[in-house]
């Protein structure tokens, strides 16, 4: 009989297990608890959506649409695209869902997105993100909390060390036009040393110029006129409030001007947090406001801002979550007080104490398992006719909790243990 091949697990996904999963937990239990301290609502979006809401949302010709978005046909004929992001689909439901009555709508998810980009370190096809919007409040007040909401969920995952926020605007509608416009002129004249693809960009896209990584492009990028030149009266004046902003909630920044997003629905607000820890792929957060997202799916002009992260990015920046709380393990001495066993062990599990099981095997057995799983202590139950006492506990001296709370908790099991049914 011919020997049947194990499928391989696809090029760009991952399989998230042990100390890994334990870091992409904390992250993701980090960010729940600080956008409830924020009152952002949590949402659940749709995995696939129709290709329109990306292809207007992004645009028809950037990477991420021409390149990297899983789309497919379905049996019905319908183009639909697994979500590259989750601003495009929010911005959807917003419409869609009749949100609006909510606005000022404060919302944040997370889970996982898809981009046909080759892999490297933390970076994945399909990979996990977490997102927070704010759809409906034009002021930079928007801005400066979801600002400090980042800058404390990073504090909070203890990567903040060697983390910058990097801020720059991009202006109103009147100074974005105005500015693009001299960034062509600039890129025209010097059209002859650019790369192959800055001049693709040039006719359809000039602001990504500023951020080539090209060796050809880079002096011809850092000569470019900057956006202050540019600025609107209010342009500035929303700039400085945003400022003035995290300098009151103490988030500090520095101001990066070669900061761009490149589609026009983008407006003041851009940052990035980046870091020197993760090689060229340096940026853990970034977001922006996109005043004209909205409008661009067909609804009325709608203020917007977000942010949204990586959480693979953030997990390799973070330590493993501390312990603090003992996890024990019940282990019956003979057969006979198996059902003694499940019985205390439930009755633990609902007081909310860890309780880790063997299955198959004698007491000696089930007590290594237990210690391989990384349990605090072993708690024997004896037979009743035993010549000792019907408890006995083996505390693991490697254990990283205190010691006086894994005593406290064998002396609240041994009262547990006492009682009739247990």
């Amino acid at each position: 009989m011919a020997r049947i091949e194990t499928p391989k697990r696809v090029r760009g996904t991952q399989d998230i297990f042990g100390d890994e999963q334990r870091r992409f937990a904390r992250v993701v239990e980090t960010f729940e608890r600080v956008r409830r301290l924020y009152c952002f609502d949590r949402v659940e979006s749709p995995v696939f959506e129709s290709t329109a809401v990306f292809a207007r949302s992004l645009g028809e010709t950037t990477d991420v649409v021409s390149k990297e978005m899983y789309t497919f046909d379905d049996r019905g004929g319908d183009s639909l695209t697994l979500r590259p992001e989750f601003t495009a689909g929010i911005a959807r439901a917003y419409l869609t869902e009749g949100w609006q009555q909510f606005a000022p709508l404060k919302i944040a998810t997370h889970g996982p997105v898809f981009r046909y980009e080759r892999p490297q370190k933390g970076r994945y096809r399909q990979f996990h993100q977490i997102d927070a919007e704010v759809l409906g409040a034009a002021e930079p007040a928007a801005d400066v909390e979801l600002l400090a909401f980042a800058d404390q969920l990073l504090r909070e995952l203890g990567i903040s060390e060697g983390v910058t926020l990097q801020l720059n605007t991009l202006g109103d509608a009147e100074t974005r036009d105005a500015w693009r416009a001299a960034l062509v002129e600039h890129f025209e004249g010097n059209r002859g040393d650019l790369s192959e693809d800055s001049l693709v960009r040039l006719d359809k896209n000039p602001l990504r110029i500023l951020d080539s990584k090209d060796p050809r492009d880079r002096p011809i990028a850092d000569a470019a006129p900057e956006i202050d030149a540019y600025l609107t009266p209010a342009a500035s004046d929303f700039f400085a409030a945003v400022t003035d902003g995290l300098d009151a909630a103490g988030v500090q920044w520095t101001r990066n001007s070669r900061l761009v997003r490149g589609l026009d629905y983008y407006r003041h607000t851009a940052f990035e947090f980046v870091t020197d820890r993760l090689g060229a792929q340096g940026t853990v957060l970034a977001g922006g406001r996109y005043d004209g997202l909205v409008e661009s799916l067909g609804g009325p002009a709608t203020a917007g801002v977000g942010w949204a992260a990586g959480i693979e990015r953030l997990a390799m920046l973070t330590e493993l979550p501390p312990r603090d709380k003992p996890i024990v393990a019940i282990v019956p001495d003979k057969p006979s007080e198996e059902r003694r066993a499940a019985a205390l062990s439930r009755k633990l599990r609902g007081l909310g104490i860890e309780v880790f099981t063997g299955y198959k095997a004698n007491a000696k057995k089930r007590a290594e398992q237990a210690r391989k799983a990384g349990v605090d202590a072993v708690i024997y139950l004896r037979a009743a006719d035993a010549a000792d006492e019907r408890m006995n506990v083996t505390v693991f001296p490697e254990s990283p909790v205190d010691r006086s709370e894994i005593d406290l908790l064998i002396l609240q099991v041994r009262g547990i243990a006492e009682l009739p049914d247990a």
